[in-house]
């Protein structure tokens, strides 16, 4: 009997070559299984006594043991799960976590490990599916913040961040081992659509039992998600891409599809008004503009009504009208948000000497040392909220610059999909532009859940247009075609 079998896992047009445990009749497979039986029955007693007899924490280990299955045996079926339901995960996943030698974790950063894992797993795997060039978009990145995690002031945090970091390049990289050809994207995403259900769902019920209490900013909708500003965040990613299911003239949808895909767009933006996220509204309306200006003109006619949107409904006028107060700190005057914004940089940028200027000061550092330079931080520890500044404080300029490399080799990699798919290049390039607009005013990379869908859409998008622009042999050296549906 044959010591190892192969499985094969297909996704889409993709197909990907995993390899399982040995068989299930032979005796080796069984010796194994005998002896993790035996292994748990002892640790669980321990197990249960460490975490306090608590359910949601007990869910971590047999959390464990179906995430390593499925790690082992149908990782298409996982990755699946991880994107359709992480989005909602915050609600359950905070009451997991647990501490261990003074650092906390729960299920959440098991789902964080197999995401790495199963990027690692894939790379090793087949290696030549993942392009150099997307690696090397990388790797400045991952370099400095490597450094920057050896000069930190926080090393825990630190390394906290480092690894959410590699989570991040672990879900851009996974793309390219299920999407190979055009249907294998559309089926991605609407495989992150379907992530917004979830979220969209709740929404109804956070509404019901937060709306009438508001608070000092009014109420502020924030659904399935730690924060207003994260569910904002990942309305401007799954609003485009509602738009490119809905305009995707590959994809002949019924009338009745047609009209449930329009209602909840429509849905999603009033959604989006009700986190009160201002930069997330600049960012989709600026998505909005540019796809009336290349697709459909007369969608301008609508984007003109905007001012007089603005101006009735409450909550649009009312949070605009805040940013013309509070602008000066006089007394005990309080600044309005963006005020606030302007003052951090302020001081953690006069605060930085020369001679940091090149490498910065390593990783959460800003936050570390904010209780310093920051009069108004009132012993708390505060990001920057802009990524541009507390990269540039945490990494310097050096930091800063292979930051910004990333997104300038991920945006060209995008554009070479325009000659074959606008509206597909057209989406993904918004999403990366709407990014870089909301990280001017947030802590954005410091949000795991959204960054997942981002840096997934995102590379899904890329492996799109590597794909295609492989040249094919039998084809005389020209780029490989498109499949369709």
């Amino acid at each position: 009997m044959n010591m190892q079998t192969e499985s094969t896992m297909q996704a889409g047009s993709a197909t990907v070559h995993t390899r399982w445990l040995p068989g299930a009749g032979d005796a080796y497979t069984r010796f194994v299984v005998i002896v993790l039986a035996l292994a748990i029955g002892i640790v669980v007693p321990f197990y249960a006594e460490l975490m306090d007899y608590k359910p949601a924490r007990l869910l971590a280990l047999p959390a464990v043991l179906v995430f390593g299955l499925l790690l082992l045996f149908n990782r298409l079926l996982l990755l699946a799960l991880i994107i359709v339901f992480r989005s909602a995960g915050d609600v359950i996943l905070d009451s997991t976590r647990f501490s261990i030698g003074g650092y906390e974790t729960g299920i959440g950063g098991l789902i964080n490990l197999c995401v790495i894992m199963l990027a690692c797993m894939l790379v090793f795997e087949k290696p030549s599916r993942l392009p150099k060039k997307m690696v090397l978009a990388w790797l400045p990145f991952l370099l400095v913040a490597l450094f920057g995690l050896a000069m930190s002031p926080e090393k825990g945090d630190a390394i906290r961040s480092y690894l959410t970091l590699l989570s991040y390049f672990s879900m851009f990289v996974i793309a390219f081992y299920f999407v190979r050809a055009a249907p294998d994207f559309r089926r991605c995403v609407k495989l992150v659509l379907w992530s917004s259900a979830l979220p969209a769902a709740y929404a109804l019920a956070d509404i019901a039992l937060h709306g009438a209490a508001g608070g000092a900013e009014g109420f502020r909708l924030q659904s399935t998600f730690t924060h207003p500003n994260i569910f904002a965040f990942y309305l401007t990613l799954i609003i485009p891409l509602t738009l490119y299911a809905l305009k995707d003239k590959t994809v002949a949808l019924g009338s009745g599809s047609r009209l449930a895909l329009t209602l909840y767009l429509f849905y999603l933006l009033a959604l989006l008004v009700l986190t009160q996220t201002r930069s997330a509204w600049l960012a989709c309306m600026i998505v909005f503009f540019a796809y009336a200006l290349l697709f459909e003109r007369r969608y301008l006619l609508y984007l003109m009504l905007l001012p007089l949107v603005a101006l009735l409904v409450p909550e649009i006028r009312e949070r605009l009208l805040d940013l013309g107060s509070g602008t000066t700190a006089v007394a005990y005057a309080k600044l309005n948000s963006f005020a606030w914004r302007l003052s951090i940089w302020e001081s953690g940028l006069q605060w930085m000497r020369p001679s940091h200027y090149l490498f910065g000061y390593g990783l959460e550092a800003f936050r570390h040392y904010s209780q310093t330079f920051f009069p108004a931080a009132n012993h708390m520890n505060w990001g920057a909220h802009n990524v541009y500044v507390q990269w540039f404080f945490d990494a310097g300029m050096i930091g800063l610059l292979a930051y910004l490399w990333l997104y300038a080799r991920v945006a060209l990699t995008l554009k070479s999909l325009m000659r074959i798919d606008r509206l597909a290049a057209f989406v993904t390039l918004a999403l990366v532009f709407s990014y870089l607009v909301v990280s001017s005013s947030d802590n954005i990379f410091g949000y795991l859940v959204f960054n997942w869908y981002f840096w997934f859409s995102v590379g899904i998008g890329c492996a799109l247009a590597v794909s295609v622009a492989v040249p094919d042999k039998k084809s005389g050296g020209h780029p490989r075609p498109l499949e369709r549906p």
